[in-house]
């Protein structure tokens, strides 16, 4: 670690993103079905899923983890897991870190999850009740942890400076990149930091059949409507994003692209499922996240919306929006890119994060895949993606259990 400088000197900006979603795996596939609004909803194909009411996920296909992590590893991690050290590597790739160039002590791991292994976890809870605990392998007690993907990232890249791990609902992606910005300001110089979820297995479905916000709609095109009239909740999703977090003065230095530059975050909570008292939580959230980034309402150029897709819910985000940024709040372009992969919990934000990133220094709108007709007094983008001059991007998420939570981001300065 540095010798740490007094508080905001020491800005926290991206320098690299790294992606595994069901629109692909890596930026550039990603990006272009987000751009072009191609969504990667489809019918829930996997294994031991066929006789659940939920019939519409997004899944990644194609995704090879032996194929980019060791064996060693791979015995030992679940799903979640792979593909946050899949994520991780695209991250630490493109922020172009030549290996050994800093010490290990200024390099952290921050995760955010909220359910952990569940894939892993089933299949070792068979071997309990199918065979006996002999048959249980060693490393159930850790794969299915939430800390497990900040450890094994950390292990496997060899980075001893301060790992966290945030265990939380949705919102909990936003924090964990908040948190990755204290560990900046305190003296790390790098944090790689992001989430990433797997929740389509058959024991974490059961988990999930509960939640009234979920969708059980049959069809990829009618699951996911946020702010329309056919709200009827969110459809789940897999993947997640991992970022390149450094100190901007040592990014600078070493001659890194900047990506973009982390301004401002705030958080608060509201009890689960109580939609109508989410909107104060969120706009108190937005005010904060803004004062801390020294942002004017009328400077956000983007909103990527929370977007959960239940009446109520989304009535809350309108007016929260309203409530925060006054007229600006029904003016300024609003998009959810994630209708078309899915809400990927912990994971959600963070490729929304990603998704701003990319908007900012393409200076294009994405729009919001299958929403056509919106009931709310928003700016909605939808259909085609949106030209336009972005500067700066508010990212926003709400949790299942309460938490909200706003983030301000601001894109490369210069031309692209």
């Amino acid at each position: 670690m540095s010798a740490p400088e007094s508080g905001h000197d020491r800005g926290a900006v991206i320098t690299g993103l790294g992606i595994v979603a069901p629109s692909g795996v890596g930026t550039d596939a990603f990006w272009k079905a987000v751009r072009e609004g191609i969504s990667s909803l489809d019918r829930l194909s996997r294994e031991g899923c066929e006789h659940f009411p939920l019939r519409v996920a997004g899944q990644v296909h194609g995704f090879e983890p032996g194929a980019v992590i060791e064996e060693r590893f791979l015995v030992q991690t679940d799903r979640f897991t792979h593909f946050a050290m899949a994520a991780a590597d695209l991250a630490l790739e493109d922020a172009r870190l030549p290996a050994g160039e800093m010490s290990p002590f200024a390099v952290g791991v921050v995760t955010a999850a909220g359910s952990g292994g569940g894939a892993f976890g089933q299949h070792e809870l068979q071997q309990l009740w199918g065979k006996g605990p002999r048959y249980v392998g060693p490393y159930q007690s850790i794969a299915w942890f939430y800390a497990a993907s900040t450890g094994q990232i950390s292990i496997r890249g060899g980075f001893k400076g301060p790992c966290g791990v945030v265990a939380n609902d949705e919102a909990g992606g936003l924090d964990a990149i908040a948190h990755a910005c204290r560990s900046i300001r305190h003296g790390a110089d790098a944090i790689v930091v992001g989430a990433a979820e797997a929740p389509l297995a058959p024991y974490s479905i059961v988990c999930q059949l509960g939640y009234e916000e979920m969708s059980l709609a049959r069809e990829p095109g009618r699951a996911y409507l946020p702010f329309t009239e056919d709200a009827r909740g969110f459809a789940p999703g897999e993947g997640g994003a991992m970022l390149m977090v450094e100190e901007e003065g040592a990014a600078l230095r070493r001659g890194a692209r900047i990506r973009g530059r982390i301004l401002g975050h705030a958080a608060t909570f509201t009890g689960p499922s109580q939609w109508e008292r989410s909107r104060e939580g969120l706009a108190h959230a937005i005010q904060v996240a803004l004062a801390d980034a020294d942002c004017a309402p009328e400077e956000i150029d983007v909103v990527f919306a929370d977007a959960l897709g239940t009446p109520a819910a989304d009535r809350a985000e309108a007016l929260a929006l309203a409530d925060a940024l006054g007229a600006h709040g029904t003016r300024v372009p609003v998009t959810a890119p994630k209708t078309g992969f899915g809400r990927a919990y912990c994971a959600a934000p963070c490729l929304d994060v990603a998704a701003a990133v990319l908007a900012m220094e393409h200076r294009v709108v994405p729009p919001t895949p299958y929403v056509t007709d919106v009931c709310h007094d928003l700016d909605l983008v939808t259909r085609t993606s949106r030209p336009a001059e972005l500067r700066t991007a508010l990212v926003l998420s709400r949790g299942l259990m309460g938490c909200n939570a706003a983030l301000v981001l601001r894109g490369p300065e210069g031309d692209i």
